[in-house]
């Protein structure tokens, strides 16, 4: 097995185990087994658990940020572009269920706190989400709120509906998304 090859089986079995087991429940003995390497050779590519979750989690992040913008309507009116961010959203994450795993451990541990923290309040460089909601407002499209507002009334039915459809409390087909979409536009617009 080439390096990248290593790093990446590392990096998979990370994801897989802290989507089953939580992050607590994953050392790093177990990922390194997992990923077929032995419990040493882990640590040339990762120093630390911490630094090897926050890189997975990087590299996940990297992925959504793809899919959203991945034929994104940059011309088109603020409704279109908020619609395609959520229904996109679902979408990897319907398809993607242990990566979802991932992401809601890190997003309900110290490591999401700090990278939310991070995103809300220290980001100097802004993503396309941020700017969407600053546009709407600055349009006069978006109800008057907070930052944090938006995500939570925005990712927090739309990640709880993820979660629901997973664990197959409810089946979510295209058009319960668009719905649900769209149920998401309404609490944010004016």
């Amino acid at each position: 097995m080439e390096r990248s090859d290593k790093r990446e089986a590392v990096m998979q079995a990370a994801l897989e185990l802290v989507g089953e087991n939580g992050f607590h429940g994953s050392p790093m003995a177990m990922i390194a087994a997992r990923a077929g390497v032995a419990a040493g050779t882990i640590y040339r590519y990762f120093e630390s658990k911490d630094l090897l979750i926050r890189e997975t989690y990087g590299c996940l992040e990297k992925q959504i940020i793809a899919s959203v913008k991945a034929e994104y309507p940059h011309d088109g009116p603020i409704r279109e572009q908020y619609l395609h961010v959520c229904q996109r959203l679902f979408s990897y994450f319907l398809a993607s269920p242990l990566e979802f795993r991932f992401i809601e451990q890190f997003h309900n541990s110290p490591y999401g706190i700090a990278c939310r923290r991070d995103k809300m309040i220290g980001k100097k460089e802004k993503d396309l989400i941020t700017e969407l909601f600053e546009e709407g407002q600055a349009q006069q499209l978006l109800k008057e709120l907070p930052l944090p507002v938006f995500f939570a009334l925005t990712f927090g039915p739309l990640c709880d509906l993820c979660r629901d459809h997973i664990l197959q409390f409810i089946v979510l087909d295209k058009q319960l998304i668009a719905r649900t979409a769209e149920a998401c536009w309404d609490a944010v617009k004016r």
